[in-house]
């Protein structure tokens, strides 16, 4: 199979989303999968390319979980300025399907406290949503001051999803591109620093990933129908993703592309460039002595047999 990663790198990209509202059963979406796993034509036009300068060895377990530890210190100092100087921060994550993104949103939050740092990855729109101002949905879920907000999807599904499977119409598409950048520009002027991620990943990784999720019942919910099509409209999800940079890649909130064909790399890297967005500085607190327990004065505990415990089966 040819490559096919982010053909306008430079540009950087953007995906569409699963919040589409049309269910399809789960054998259905695998069918529909299995009968496009066949190679392309090989005058099919490339699209989506990442932009690997070199192709790496791929990072080992180790090295990784090394270079996590130390960037996850940095995150938590990161956290503690954002609550210290009461900024308000989005990250946007985009990106094809089985790109990562939610795996690098795992992978970000994990250190940090969920009071100040929270996702939000909406499901399908309800009737009373649909009738409302489009963001209106998504302004309900920005950040108050000292709060990071990671976005799994966004308001770009119109972009995306919605406009390639035709969940909108083609005025509400075109309303979009034009509003959006006004919108953006808006939260910045606001006072929230907007960063937003594109994740980059070829179809060759992409096909290894959709056929580890058939082949893993655990993963198996991550493939839902829009995945499937997403496939099918490789090249119209491009063409959408291309119009969608060329209106909103603003100076105000640029598109930052990551190369996301190995999920480690890819991890560190959106990390190490979300610390260097935002200049922060050290404000872990000083190490405390713990005072001594306080002795039981003759407390006497109740009769074990009257709690009730989870069955010890490991």
């Amino acid at each position: 199979m040819s490559k096919k990663k982010d053909k306008q790198e430079a540009a950087k990209p953007a995906k569409a989303a699963g919040s589409d509202g049309h269910e399809q059963p789960v054998e259905a979406a695998t069918q529909a999968l299995e009968a496009t796993a066949q190679p392309p034509a090989a005058e099919a036009p490339k699209a989506d390319k990442a932009v690997p300068s070199a192709r790496k060895k791929k990072m080992s377990r180790k090295e990784y979980e090394q270079e996590l530890a130390k960037l996850n210190v940095e995150l938590v100092k990161l956290l503690e300025w954002i609550k210290y100087k009461g900024l308000k921060v989005v990250v946007i994550f985009e990106g094809r399907d089985a790109a990562g993104k939610g795996g690098a949103i795992k992978t970000i939050t994990a250190p940090l406290n969920p009071r100040y740092c929270r996702v939000v990855a909406l499901g399908v729109p309800t009737e009373k949503e649909k009738t409302q101002w489009y963001f209106q949905r998504y302004v309900a879920h920005l950040p108050s001051v000292g709060e990071l907000v990671l976005f799994d999807r966004s308001w770009y599904n119109r972009a995306g999803v919605e406009h390639v499977m035709g969940f909108c119409t083609e005025d509400e598409y075109r309303e979009f591109l034009r509003s959006c950048p006004e919108f953006e520009r808006m939260l910045v002027r606001s006072g929230i620093i907007l960063i937003k991620y594109w994740f980059s990943v070829s179809d060759e990784e992409q096909e290894r990933r959709f056929q580890a999720r058939l082949n893993d019942p655990t993963k198996r919910w991550k493939l839902s129908p829009m995945d499937v099509q997403s496939r099918a409209r490789w090249v119209e999800y491009s063409k959408a993703k291309d119009a969608m940079f060329a209106s909103t890649d603003i100076k105000q909130a640029p598109w930052y592309v990551v190369n996301a064909d190995d999920k480690r790399r890819a991890r560190l890297n959106v990390i190490r460039h979300l610390l260097s967005m935002i200049p922060y500085e050290d404000l872990t607190p000083e190490r405390i002595e713990l005072p001594p327990r306080q002795p039981d004065g003759g407390y006497v505990r109740p009769p074990i047999t009257d709690q009730t415990f989870v069955p010890e089966y490991y």
